[in-house]
Parts: C-alpha cells; structure tokens; sequence
C-alpha cells in the first residue's frame, strides 16, 4: 500500500501540475470560455486511463498462463520503459515544463480549433495516465489479489489531486525539486523490482531460460533446480522462503518497495543489479549537475520554477 500510495502521489502530482499550469495561464489570458474544452481533454485521458486498466484486468481471465505470462512481462517491460524515460523527462523539463505548455496552449488559441484545447488536456494527462496504470498493473500482478496496493494508489492520486489545487490557489508551498528528487530515486528503485518480475514472467513464459525450463540446473544431491553458485546462469540465485513467507507481509513490503522476492532467479538478481546500477548513476548524476548553490539554493527552496508556475 506504501509503495502504490507514493507511485500514485507522484505520478497524480505530475498531472495536476500540468493541468494547474494551464488552467492558471488560460485564466490569466481571460479565456475562461474554453476551460469545458481542456476539462473534456482530461476526463478522456481519465477514461482512457481506466480502460486500459480494466481491459488489462479483465481481458487476462479469458488467456492461458502461459499467454498471461508472456503478455505480463511484456507490458511490465513497457512500464519500466515509460518510468525510465518519465524518470529522466522531468529531470531535463521540469524547468522549461511552463513555457512549454504555455506555448501549446498559445498555439492552440490561435488556431481556434476546438479540438485543439481538448487535445492539450488529453496529451497533457494521458501520458502520466497510461503510465501509472502499466505500474500499477504489473505490481498488482506481483502480489497477486492485492486490494490494498489498488487502494494505496487511489489515496495517493486523491492527495495528489488536493496538493494540486492547494498548490495551484498558493494555499501551499511545496519544495517540488527535492519531492521529485527524492521519489524519482524512489521509482528506479520500483522499476527494477517490475523489471525483476518482468523477467520471472518471461521465464516462466518459456521466452527466457530458467528453472521452468529444460535448460535449467539441476542440484544432482536433491534432483530439484540448483540454487545459489551451482545454479547460475539460469537457476535460482537464492531461495529464503523458509524465512520470509513468500504470502507474508515482510514479502509484500520488500516486493512492493525493492522488488525483493523471497526466491529469485538469477537472471532476475542480474536485471536489478544492472538497473539500479546503469540507470541509477545516470540519475544520480542528472541530479548533481541540476542542484543550485548560493543564492539560488534559497531561491529554489522557497519557490521551485514548477510552483510558480502552477500559482
């Protein structure tokens, strides 16, 4: 439930900042009139959104396992691509995301097609949209039933939605460098745990090699897959499920936090590693070129380039 709240509280942050910038800008132009359009964009990415979930829910019922599995870690892999790119999107935009949107919107009146405005909203929500509803899916499909992850996630998105506003009215002053710092580190951590299970249901899938499959080592004292050093490349890396009950809530926290599984494979150890390793250097790196010194560190603190431009 932490892991889904803190996805949707950022995620839904994301959209309601985009739409309070443009909502703010269209006021302040006095064009009010065309405000139903933008909000029309946005209820279709809402319900875009919440089709894909749902077809994605339901629509897996009707497949074979295996089809299920290959087709989760396919969109498990699509998720950690959208995350990856979002991830290192709102590093390199988020100082110039004002302007950029000011001038769709800018674009959009002057050429005074309806569907212009409405398809500003769309995009503009859409993208978080599908993204967050791929996450969530694919760490859903790792818990299993999991109800309270899907209720983590609507409570994050319902406080992102009222920090939004609050933000908006400049009710509230909200360090968005530091939060986006801080769960965007969060979400490379969460991506490679997707990108770990993506792997698992590759594997038992039959598309990757693995202790599903006939390629698998086998421990010749046990007759069972081999586990630690003897079962590398394609066996598992570990096994405490004697430990940490695979259905237990010490699991489901460190699945949902650190995509830490009680048994795991070692193509999925070597898949975290290198995410967390690759992508969180680059990331870390993104972020050191981008923290302000002297007089700016102040300026930044007290009002980020976002907030200014989501008051």
């Amino acid at each position: 439930m932490l892991a889904t709240f803190l996805i949707g509280l950022r995620e839904g942050l994301e959209a309601a900042l985009v739409v309070g910038i443009l909502v703010a800008y269209l006021s302040r132009l006095g064009r009010g009139d065309v405000l139903p359009r933008l909000w029309a964009g946005v209820g279709m990415a809402v319900a875009l959104a919440l089709g894909v979930g749902a077809v994605l829910t339901f629509g897996a019922y009707e497949l074979t396992f295996v089809a299920q599995e290959l087709i989760g870690g396919i969109l498990s892999l699509l998720a950690v691509a959208m995350v990856t790119w979002m991830i290192f999107w709102m590093q390199r935009a988020g100082r110039t995301m004002k302007n950029a949107l000011e001038g769709g919107i800018d674009r959009a009146l002057a050429t005074g097609g309806m569907w212009a405005i409405v398809l500003i909203g769309f995009v503009s929500v859409a993208r978080e949209g599908i993204e967050t509803t791929l996450l969530l899916w694919s760490m859903v499909q790792s818990f299993g039933s999991a109800p309270q992850a899907l209720l983590g996630a609507v409570l994050g998105l319902a406080c992102a939605a009222v920090a939004g506003v609050l933000i908006a009215r400049g009710a509230v002053r909200l360090d968005l460098r530091r939060f986006f710092a801080w769960t965007g580190a969060f979400l490379v951590v969460v991506a490679a745990g997707v990108l770990a299970y993506a792997v698992m249901d590759l594997q038992e899938a039959g598309v990757l090699p693995g202790p599903f499959t006939a390629g698998a080592p086998i421990d010749r004292a046990t007759g069972a897959v081999a586990v630690g050093f003897t079962g590398f490349p394609f066996g598992w890396a570990f096994d405490i499920s004697a430990v940490i009950a695979p259905g237990g809530a010490p699991a489901a926290v460190l699945q949902a936090v650190f995509g830490f599984m009680p048994a795991m494979t070692w193509l999925q150890v070597i898949a975290w590693t290198l995410y967390v390793g690759v992508v969180g250097s680059f990331y870390l790196r993104g972020l050191a070129r981008r923290t302000p010194s002297g007089a700016d560190a102040a300026v930044s603190a007290s009002a980020p380039p976002i907030t200014q431009g989501a008051s």
